[in-house]
């Protein structure tokens, strides 16, 4: 039986009720399913629970870079850049399809944040912190060479001093978390979404497991387990409080929001990171067919189950890039989709949300619950290492256990492995050549590839079971994928977190939701009514990633 399809939720679900594990985690995002796979590797029996779908929160909402933090040097956070810069090349090396080297350009404005001498130096301390070698280590361009690399800047030339030219690595947050996931599960692990922890059970006044709800069912029942962590992100504070261990340093949850627009309406050449009036700094990247600006850092008090993303976000990101490229005139009728997410931040009194740190901590309660919270996307496989290290600990202490050491890694990710960035650009061609056959745009080369890397050839193998014009049935291909292969339940695991639709082709979903909605009815055996609650599902996430309005009370920015 496979523990990675949808199809076999029921048995899985058994098997989570009879089974005493070592370690139960809370939490499916990217910490979670590093976390799971770092234990299971390790020689731990692993349950890992979501209450939505896997990376539904934080960690498919970040600006999808693995990128080292240069900003974190203006804040001395030394140790922080030195770990998570030298993690950007140890996880591409896990997954080069899906963790892309992404050059990034960083202009020189006059009376800017930085300055030509600054960030010479700066970009040195960057790569010498990350351990940068060769042909990536930094480069400072001059005004010519600076518009050769972005043709767009030319609206800056009279206050163009130059740029710093440096490294860094582009991915998809939540590919990158499903691929730990089921990367887990080849070690044995059971993972499951749409499964909440609603209370920790205890014995002896030591957590010895959790109460959970099957949220498709609303059927309760308890997982047991030696120990529980919580990878919960904005809502570990939650779980801390059901324990009553909820004092000291607590969460402050900062708002970062993201648009989404047409490449040929921003067509950018590469990646930058740009001053904004403010004094803070935006990232524009492009991606296949769009280009994404982001980020505010905003405080956020608000359901981070239901962020907002309001006109007010989205003119403070269009003025940043019309400041910066005069000549490109963007308005809000151009942002075809956009996403909001929120960093579970460790609170420091009398600092703003850009100001506090990104560093990770671990809490460990009187009962036995560990708790993890802030840190990066670049630094999961290390948060990891570290719970799974603590826990080996605990479990020699209490059980005369030993546990295996990190082999995380050098543990390719599923999708692979490719040895380099060579062989998945050899292997990218080849899926190119076959997608012409077939009439696809080009661009879908680089969209399954960098989705599923070898996988890519299961979705084509499948393609023709279905008699459809070629985009709906890939479509349909790869849903098949998901909900037998990456536990996908619903639509919107599909068109959001498995493919990235939603973000980054979303016109494409209006073209293939019917077909791609009846056969999650034919898998499911939904009735009329379940397929026309899921339909209205998906329109309604179309709506809230795509308009906008001011609202009245406070000021505040609401999606509609």
């Amino acid at each position: 039986m496979s523990l990675l399809s949808s199809i076999n939720r029921k048995e899985i679900i058994e098997n989570l009720k009879s089974t005493t594990y070592d370690l139960v985690v809370v939490g499916g995002g990217i910490t979670g399913a590093g976390i799971a796979l770092d234990a299971a590797s390790r020689g731990m029996s692993v349950a890992l629970l979501e209450k939505n779908d896997f990376s539904s929160g934080t960690s498919s909402k970040s600006t999808k870079l693995i990128h080292g933090g240069l900003r974190y040097l203006k804040q001395f956070e030394i140790g922080l850049v030195r770990e998570v810069g030298r993690e950007r090349a140890i996880v591409h090396k896990l997954a080069p399809h899906l963790v892309l080297a992404e050059k990034m350009l960083l202009p020189l404005i006059k009376g800017g944040t930085f300055g030509p001498l600054g960030t010479s130096i700066g970009l040195f301390v960057y790569d010498f912190l990350a351990g940068v070698t060769g042909d990536d280590k930094r480069k400072m361009l001059n005004k010519k060479q600076t518009l050769e690399k972005e043709p767009l800047l030319e609206g800056q030339r009279d206050v163009l001093n130059g740029s710093g030219y440096y490294a860094e690595y582009r991915t998809d947050d939540a590919r990158l978390t499903i691929e730990n996931i089921k990367t887990a599960g080849k070690y044995g692990a059971l993972c499951i979404n749409y499964v909440q922890v609603d209370d920790l059970k205890y014995e002896d006044g030591r957590v010895a497991g959790v109460r959970c709800r099957n949220i498709e069912t609303n059927e309760a029942f308890d997982v047991k387990a030696a120990y529980v962590v919580s990878a919960a992100g904005p809502w570990v504070d939650t779980l801390r409080k059901k324990d009553n261990s909820l004092k000291g340093k607590r969460l402050f949850l900062s708002k970062g929001v993201h648009i989404v627009v047409p490449h040929e309406r921003f067509p950018i050449q590469q990646a930058l990171y740009f001053d904004v009036t403010d004094g803070r700094m935006v990232f524009a990247i492009p991606r296949q067919r769009v280009t994404y600006i982001g980020t505010t850092d905003t405080p956020y008090e608000g359901d981070p189950d239901r962020i907002p993303i309001g006109q007010e976000d989205v003119d403070y990101l269009l003025d940043a890039a019309n400041q910066m490229f005069p000549d490109v005139n963007l308005e809000t009728e151009d942002v075809e989709s956009s996403w909001a997410g929120v960093r579970p931040l460790i609170y420091e009194e009398s600092k703003s949300a850009s100001e506090m740190s990104r560093k990770d901590e671990i809490f460990e309660s009187g009962s036995g619950l560990i708790s993890i919270a802030g840190g990066k996307l670049t630094g999961y496989r290390k948060m990891a290492e570290r719970i799974t290290s603590l826990l080996g600990q605990k479990l020699a202490k209490d059980h005369n256990r030993s546990l295996k050491p990190s082999t995380s890694e050098k543990i390719p990710l599923t999708g692979g492995p490719f040895q380099n960035s060579g062989e998945v650009e050899a292997y990218r061609k080849g899926i190119g050549r076959k997608l012409a056959k077939l009439g696809l745009d080009p661009f879908y080369a680089d969209y399954l590839v960098y989705n599923y890397g070898k996988q890519s050839d299961e979705i084509l193998n499948k393609l023709n079971a279905f008699n459809n014009e070629p985009e709906t049935a890939l479509a349909r291909a790869e849903a098949w994928y998901a909900i037998h292969h990456e536990l996908a339940l619903r639509p919107m695991d599909f068109f959001n977190r498995r493919t990235g639709r939603l973000y980054f082709n979303l016109p494409s979903i209006r073209r293939v939701m019917g077909p791609v909605l009846e056969d999650f009815r034919s898998y499911f055996n939904w009735s009329d009514s379940r397929l026309k609650e899921e339909t209205a599902a998906v329109q309604e996430e179309i709506d809230w990633v795509s308009k906008f309005e001011y609202s009245a009370k406070a000021g505040k920015a609401v999606s509609s």
